[in-house]
């Protein structure tokens, strides 16, 4: 019997895990930089039941696959480019999360406070939504590290879906805080995530 856990396998596990993890501290501990709400931080960790959902079927997937067609996980480029995808996005996101400093939270504002402003330097002077950018290249990097055809396909259609219409509302609300000057911003800049203008 060939062996199931290969070397291979367990490093997709664990760059798999890793990448789990790190987003999910980084992300709170940039949060309660911030936002300085320890108590409200960890709201914002993505452990919802869609997240729990996507989790369970992609390491569904990613078994079922190890058992049935392991060649299929031995195929190194394409996990190591989805390694770079899952970096590439967490260095975007997290540089966004940086630039944008108090004015990123992690649900749509629709009030302005006193030290709320429009942020359009840094990485915001390339794209609008940067924070959603690095997401889509993270989460969808993640599959493709971990050589998952049907969750690579899942993960591209439910996160970009559920990015389309954030943008439409954050953009709507963007509107509405800053007027004149978030369209003469989103007329220059693009969206940052493929299809969403």
């Amino acid at each position: 019997m060939t062996q199931v856990f290969t070397p291979i396998v367990r490093r997709q596990l664990s760059q798999m895990f890793l990448a789990e993890l790190f987003f999910q501290i980084s992300e709170c501990v940039l949060a309660i930089i911030f936002r300085g709400n320890p108590k409200a931080t960890l709201q914002i960790l993505l452990f919802n039941k869609t997240y729990l959902f996507d989790m369970i079927f992609a390491l569904s997937e990613y078994f079922i696959e190890v058992f049935l067609v392991p060649e299929l996980k031995e195929l190194l480029w394409i996990s190591n480019l989805g390694l770079l995808m899952a970096i590439t996005g967490e260095i975007i996101r997290k540089i966004a999360m940086i630039t944008a400093g108090y004015a990123f939270t992690h649900q749509i504002r629709t009030s302005r406070d006193v030290n709320h402003q429009l942020v359009t330097h840094g990485i915001y002077k390339y794209m609008r939504h940067p924070g959603y950018s690095g997401y889509l290249i993270w989460s969808v990097g993640i599959q493709i590290m971990l050589c998952s055809p049907l969750s690579t396909i899942r993960a591209s259609n439910v996160i970009w879906r559920f990015l389309y219409e954030r943008i439409l509302l954050e953009e709507n609300s963007l509107r509405k805080l800053f007027g004149a000057q978030y369209d003469e911003y989103a007329r220059g800049v693009p969206s940052g995530v493929p299809f969403v203008k």
